[in-house]
């Protein structure tokens, strides 16, 4: 079996929240996707509720689009604590983090007519969601402020 990164990160000595660059991979035609860990929660001591997160993944999929080019997709790691973002060529964690920061913050102030993809045809779960918890935990996570790098807290402005 191909040993996957993300199971060889220490993640003991993470300082949540956090952006990091997993890896950057180029296709057979030169093409360039990078794969960024958006660790919004210290992992093995917090977890986001299944329902917030499904919000967050929801709202994150337009706004990290709105603020960054090339996103390609946002999914949440199944652990609950945060996200792989997959993007069309590399970009400097900083860069990243302020977006994701500028995201959060739209989700703190959003309305449910902002969040999109939240009935039966849009949703494969539409019944699980919450802007409450959604909009909580995004003032948790700015509160603490994003971090550039995983070891060290580079807290982005």
């Amino acid at each position: 079996m191909a040993e996957v990164e993300s199971f060889t990160l220490d993640h003991t000595a993470v300082k949540a929240p956090y952006v990091r660059l997993i890896t950057t991979e180029e296709g057979a035609k030169g093409d360039v996707i990078a794969n960024y860990d958006l660790r919004l929660v210290q992992p093995n001591e917090n977890a986001i509720p299944t329902a917030g997160l499904h919000t967050i993944e929801h709202m994150l999929a337009g706004y990290l689009r709105d603020h960054l080019d090339g996103v390609i997709d946002c999914s949440p790691f199944g652990c609950r604590t945060g996200f792989h973002l997959i993007t069309w060529g590399e970009h400097d964690t900083v860069e990243v983090a302020r977006a994701l920061k500028k995201s959060l913050e739209e989700i703190s102030q959003a309305s449910w007519e902002d969040v999109q993809g939240t009935d039966i045809k849009s949703c494969g779960n539409y019944r699980d969601h919450s802007l409450f918890s959604a909009q909580e935990w995004s003032k948790k996570i700015l509160s603490e402020g994003i971090s550039s790098e995983p070891y060290e807290r580079k807290v982005v402005e």
